[in-house]
């Protein structure tokens, strides 16, 4: 089960992908509209919709198979509620976020901590945020051997957390069981061939992979 969460940056900083692939689409505030206007299923709709007109709102309410309306005060971010609702209808899916990280710097840490959260920690292996230059994903201590992906240049650990024992091999740059005492990213790295290798006894990391901007 694949899942595309859509949140409301703009389309000229997605990645490239084809929405077929796609089992279920969340639309995230604005990027409800997004879905529709690209003639895609918009199977939930999740937001307090304050980026949008009142046409545009009713645009959405009549696509949407389903239709999640917060509060404009709330605790949660509209990302936040999307996440939560996903896990809970489809607990084992692959979950691709984009439209995410461009614009306010806020609403991108915001998103990048997300899997950082007691409630989302133990899935944070199936989330993936991508954009046109980045695709983060996150990992817990384990054994891990990362995949190279098309077009990206470079790569990075980026520790969210401390973290111990921090092995990286089949790098450009590699570490070997460094403890790491305050959150801290390992930029500008890069592959040696198809795959490298990470493993951490605690904490978590976000590994990005990126290319520069053509």
């Amino acid at each position: 089960m694949k899942i595309l969460l859509v949140a409301g940056g703009s389309p000229d900083k997605w990645p490239q992908f084809k929405a077929e692939t796609f089992d279920y689409l969340i639309g995230i505030d604005r990027g409800s509209l997004y879905i529709v206007e690209r003639g895609w299923s918009l199977d939930l709709a999740v937001g307090d919709f304050d980026s949008l007109t009142i046409d545009e709102q009713q645009v959405v309410q009549k696509q949407a198979k389903e239709l999640v309306q917060a509060q404009a005060e709330k605790d949660d971010t509209d990302t936040q509620l999307a996440l939560v609702l996903a896990i809970q209808k489809f607990p084992e899916a692959e979950i691709m976020i984009i439209g995410a990280t461009g614009g306010r710097l806020d609403h991108f840490l915001a998103n990048l901590w997300l899997p950082l959260e007691p409630r989302f920690q133990a899935f944070a292996h199936q989330i993936k945020v991508k954009d046109l230059q980045n695709s983060i994903t996150y990992y817990l201590p384990g054994e891990y051997v990362v995949k190279k992906e098309a077009r990206m240049d470079y790569l990075a650990y980026c520790c969210l957390t401390p973290v111990t024992n921090l092995t990286l091999t089949e790098s450009k740059y590699t570490l070997d069981h460094v403890d790491v005492a305050i959150p801290t990213s390992y930029a500008s790295n890069e592959f040696v061939g198809d795959t490298a290798g990470l493993s951490f006894d605690t904490g978590m990391i976000a590994v990005i992979q990126s290319c520069d901007d053509k």
